[in-house]
């Protein structure tokens, strides 16, 4: 694949850098020769990019290859554990923090309760959570960057949270202050804008071209690739899936509009939903799993009742999955994706969940927008969130989308 952009020398020869590095890491252990050919790049070019990333600590040296008739090659590949980076993953309930390596891969993860937190207040919280974490950090001169995903409206260009009505925030530049106290890089984007880059970059869907990413859990979102490249709006803020209105004598949402989909369809619906239930009496195997404190009802437990067979988590369920499906046919039949990707805490382990938005979506959205059309989990575990955060630094370093 060949990659034209223009600019001047010190841009192309990262954007180079940049390319020789993702293909390491894809295909590595690699030749020089190899990697020149396979990305249509001049040798001497790939030389000096190779030289560079060992100087950099990023890729090493590691055994010989097969000789065409001269000597051996010597193989490169990615050094993934010698460099690492923080992820912050926001979202309305909980705040987790990582150390990830550059294969995306979580070595320390704490997980905070804002509810929990008192006199909560974001950025001086997360100031002083960096701080104490990055004490258990073994070198910080080895951290490439600091990267953060929350939900709402994000200026990522300049690192401000334009807007989160779950926490209040209006024109938090929470980047400057970041880079301001740690003198560290710092990366902000929109959680599910980093669940799709994960997806391109360490996901079981790199290939595709367009695809839409759909969260469902404390908030409910969608980010939107169109052509290879992530579609943002205006100010950064196409997405906004669950703020997408649905019943117009719906509730009154946080964000000021009535009959959200995110009304209908995120955690705090379900929780309502069940609790409700409970209140009146009604027969559920969440009770025995709460031991009988609605408190301690979580996305995980709900999902354990619905893997029960719970007559009451089946039928929310299929409540919830009707009008997700309803809103992800508007998105279907609007952009044509490929590929629907489905996660967050809902969605997760949940292929209940899948198949019933799969259906609904078969009998619903136009037939030549659903020929060959998939409707798949995340590619990821538990550690979808962090993951997600870590790939807004991961995508600068290796550019494993080709713009944004």
């Amino acid at each position: 694949m060949i990659l034209r952009r223009t600019g001047d020398l010190s841009l192309i020869k990262e954007l180079n850098k940049s390319i020789v590095l993702d293909l390491i890491r894809k295909k590595g252990p690699i030749s020089r020769a190899e990697i020149a050919k396979t990305i249509n790049i001049s040798p001497t070019t790939v030389t000096s990019a190779v030289s560079e990333l060992i100087d950099d600590l990023l890729v090493y040296e590691n055994g010989l290859g097969t000789s065409n008739g001269g000597r051996k090659p010597i193989l490169v590949q990615l050094n993934p554990n010698n460099r690492f980076l923080i992820g912050i993953a926001i979202d309305a309930s909980k705040i987790t923090i990582a150390e990830l390596n550059l294969n995306a891969e979580v070595r320390i993860k704490e997980v905070y309760y804002i509810q929990q937190i008192p006199d909560f207040e974001l950025s001086n919280f997360t100031l002083d959570m960096i701080d104490k974490f990055s004490r258990k950090c073994k070198d910080l001169d080895q951290c490439l960057g600091i990267s953060i995903t929350t939900q709402g409206i994000v200026d990522s260009v300049n690192g401000i949270i334009l807007y989160n009505p779950k926490l209040k925030i209006k024109n938090l530049h929470l980047k400057r202050m970041i880079e301001k106290t740690f003198n560290i890089p710092t990366y902000i984007d929109n959680d599910t804008n980093g669940n799709l880059l994960a997806e391109k970059g360490f996901g079981k869907y790199q290939q595709s071209k367009n695809v839409i990413y759909v969260k469902v859990g404390n908030g409910v979102g969608a980010s939107i690739l169109v052509n290879d490249s992530i579609f943002r709006g205006f100010h950064g803020g196409a997405g906004e899936f669950g703020h997408t209105t649905i019943d117009h004598n719906g509730a009154t949402c946080s964000c000021g509009n009535v009959g959200c989909l995110e009304g209908f369809v995120s955690w705090s619906a379900v929780n309502s939903n069940v609790l409700e239930a409970m209140e009146n009496g009604e027969y559920t195997i969440l009770s025995e799993l709460t031991g009988g404190d609605p408190r301690k009802l979580t996305p995980e437990l709900f999902r354990q009742a619905i893997t029960k067979e719970d007559p009451l988590s089946l039928s929310i369920l299929k409540a919830l999955s009707n009008y997700l499906a309803t809103g992800i046919v508007n998105l279907i039949n609007l952009f044509n994706p490929e590929i629907i990707i489905v996660g967050g805490e809902l969605a997760f382990e949940n292929p209940l969940l899948i198949n019933m938005v799969y259906e609904h979506i078969s009998n619903h959205a136009l037939e030549a927008h659903t020929k060959g059309l998939k409707i798949v989990p995340s590619s990821f575990g538990s550690d979808f969130e962090v993951i997600g955060s870590a790939s807004l630094l991961l995508h600068e370093l290796f550019h494993f989308t080709l713009s944004k």
